[in-house]
């Protein structure tokens, strides 16, 4: 991330740069449209809401285990095998989403799709290591790209939406994904990559092995904790919310069937907005102050009920824009450019865990309390938590000296 080999020409970086988004926005389509697929799977195939809740946890699981178990083949084999093997495995499983006629074959799907986004997202990761000359750089591609995501997520269930509406299956924006990721692969192997800065050595003992010794580096398992906390509160809206809403009647209620698009809206346009913000502004503070606010929302849903949730939920989505990109920034700049396949992929696998595991929780509390509010009194206890360690992390600034180490001004 700093000055050193010769880069590409402008051309090629904004080639570079625009894959990278691009990339986000695709997957994002998918996984992100989980929540509107789920009910179209259930009437199909009469499955229970456990059952077609696969779609969501087998995703999860595929990009988890991708992450860290291959995250190393960015650093091994390259930036650029590894996004082309990752693209044109996704491209493939989703040319053939029309042809599944069975819960089994679609989640057959879904799982070989969910694996080679964990392939091309922690090469794409790598890849902003090697695009980026500083720590604001850096940190603000990270949000630019995840702004794209927020895109991503709000044009995928629009897409369905659409294409139910018209009498054609859901399956089919698997296809229009599909040929997006046709160009993209076409794009990724034209395109000229900037060679891998070589700045810094692993801390021994820690970061030159393989991905499970990541563990033992406090740096990575902090940033990776703190990720997957975050990711489960935020999954807690777009998981849970529409059912905390449902048969909701009272004042506001016409912006019940618009609080998830609201959400999604607002943490996207968050995103662009804290790219902004953090070029300006100290990291550890502006998500300090995030996580904070988070919390107020969480906690004021819980006081004033379901009609101040209708606001305050959708409203955190302004909230979280910002944390997730900047732990993942931070978390991978803690090591040199050598690790950072590996350590992307480290911190991936604890993001999806958080996204399958926070959900799952609370369904299950709110199964066994009676109610959708209780599983929501288990997110405001994630929301504290998360809101904890970022102020602590403000307070302390245990990192600023590791990212001052491989040359990246905290």
């Amino acid at each position: 991330m700093t000055d050193g080999p010769p880069r590409p020409p402008a051309g090629n970086m904004r080639a570079i740069r625009w894959l990278t988004y691009l990339m986000f926005f695709m997957f994002a389509m998918t996984t992100d449209s989980v929540g509107v697929i789920i009910p179209r799977v259930i009437a199909e195939f009469r499955l229970s809401m456990t059952a077609a809740g696969a779609l969501h946890y087998g995703s999860m699981t595929a990009i988890a285990i991708a992450g860290l178990g291959l995250g190393f083949l960015a650093d091994r084999f390259g930036r650029k095998r590894t996004i082309v093997l990752g693209l044109a495995t996704f491209m493939a499983s989703a040319f053939l989403f029309p042809l599944a006629g069975s819960f089994a074959g679609i989640l057959a799907l879904i799982v070989a799709a969910g694996a080679a986004i964990g392939i091309f997202k922690t090469g794409a990761l790598a890849l902003i290591g090697d695009i980026s000359r500083n720590s604001v750089e850096h940190t603000t591609t990270m949000n630019l790209v995840e702004g794209f995501f927020g895109v991503g997520a709000i044009v995928g269930p629009l897409v369905v939406t659409e294409l139910v509406a018209a009498g054609v299956s859901w399956r089919w924006l698997y296809v229009v994904a599909g040929a997006l990721c046709a160009a993209l692969t076409l794009i990724a192997v034209a395109v000229r990559y900037p060679p891998a800065a070589a700045r810094g050595a692993p801390p021994p003992g820690r970061s030159g092995g393989g991905s499970l010794r990541l563990l033992q580096d406090p740096y990575a398992l902090g940033f990776s904790l703190a990720a997957m906390t975050y990711v489960a509160v935020e999954c807690a809206i777009y998981v849970w919310m529409p059912t905390l809403l449902a048969g909701y009647r009272g004042a506001g209620d016409a912006v019940v069937p618009y609080a998830l698009p609201l959400f999604f809206a607002l943490r996207a346009g968050g995103r662009f907005l804290g790219a902004w913000l953090l070029a300006r502004t100290d990291w550890s503070g502006a998500v300090a102050l995030c996580g904070t606010a988070i919390l107020g929302c969480f906690a004021g849903s819980l006081a004033g009920g379901v009609r101040a949730a209708i606001v305050l939920l959708p409203l955190s989505g302004l909230f979280t824009s910002i944390i997730y990109p900047t732990l993942n920034s931070k978390g991978i700049g803690c090591f040199p450019p050598a690790a950072h396949g590996r350590v992307a992929g480290f911190i991936l696998f604890f993001t999806c865990a958080g996204a399958a595991l926070g959900p799952l929780a609370m369904g299950a509390v709110s199964d066994a309390y009676g109610g959708a509010r209780y599983g929501f009194v288990l997110a405001t206890g994630f929301a504290a938590l998360l809101a904890a360690g970022l102020g602590a992390n403000w307070f302390l600034k245990p990192a600023h000296a590791r990212l001052a180490r491989f040359g990246i001004a905290p």
